[in-house]
């Protein structure tokens, strides 16, 4: 047996029907909603993120056993040790290690590859930024740009696709770099679907945050009119209540 379908039979031999149900409602998975048909053991992240520590050292070549499971768990435990394993091929040298930075590459072409797995908020959002959104501010081997890549993700037809573009720059954001959520900001903004809404305003906000409130100002200042109100709500959260009434005022 492999390491893969050891994680697999494990996790569902912790089948929990309550909390599937609990977690099948939140993640709106019935019919005509943006989970539809996604499937739930009931797993709490807590208990995943345990797994994912035991299992570290699972060869990347079986990751993609839990990617392409129908359990929604499983698929996030894939998705946390890809996660893992990138983080760790950081620590060592970032800058001048072949190496690594192939392995790195290695990596971040497998999470692209079974991208479209991530097929909820949170398999984006925990996976994203640690992968996608960290590979973009270090050396790579890859031909093709990294531009090329995250607009290939923001032009997809693919809600999670596009979500995975604008939630990568949480990690760019943090670490100095606004440009790339300016970017995928102002290309998402007439976006039809409430999550982008919330994605671009949440990634917004971080850029207030981070790069400076006088730059989110900049930003709204040109676009406070082509955004959704739930954009606008998200991305002025951490200003004073008179500067949020102005905005929403307007």
């Amino acid at each position: 047996m492999t390491k893969a379908k050891e994680i697999i039979r494990k996790m569902e031999s912790m089948h929990d029907e309550a909390q599937r149900n609990i977690l099948m409602r939140f993640f709106k998975t019935g019919p005509g909603q943006y989970g539809e048909g996604d499937e739930f053991l009931g797993i709490r992240v807590p208990q995943t993120r345990m797994l994912v520590r035991e299992y570290k050292s699972l060869p990347l070549e079986e990751v993609p056993q839990l990617l392409l499971s129908p359990w929604h768990e499983v698929r996030l435990c894939g998705l946390l040790i890809l996660a893992d394993k990138f983080e760790r091929e950081t620590r060592k040298n970032i800058f001048l290690g072949r190496e690594e930075t192939l392995r790195r590459d290695k990596i971040l072409k497998m999470y692209l590859r079974y991208a479209r797995q991530a097929n909820n908020w949170d398999l984006v959002d925990l996976s994203a930024p640690n992968i996608l959104g960290h590979w973009l501010l270090l050396p790579t081997s890859l031909k093709k740009s990294k531009l090329e890549t995250m607009d290939n993700l923001a032009h997809s037809p693919n809600l999670w696709l596009q979500r995975i573009s604008m939630v990568s720059t949480w990690k760019t954001t943090r670490s100095g770099d606004p440009s790339w959520c300016l970017r995928y900001a102002e290309t998402h903004l007439g976006h039809t679907h409430d999550l982008m809404h919330k994605a671009v305003g949440w990634m917004l906000r971080e850029m207030g945050k981070h790069a400076g409130l006088d730059l989110l100002r900049s930003f709204l200042q040109l676009h406070v009119h082509d955004m959704s109100r739930t954009t606008l709500r998200y991305a002025i959260e951490k200003m004073s209540e008179n500067e949020r009434k102005h905005w929403m005022s307007l």
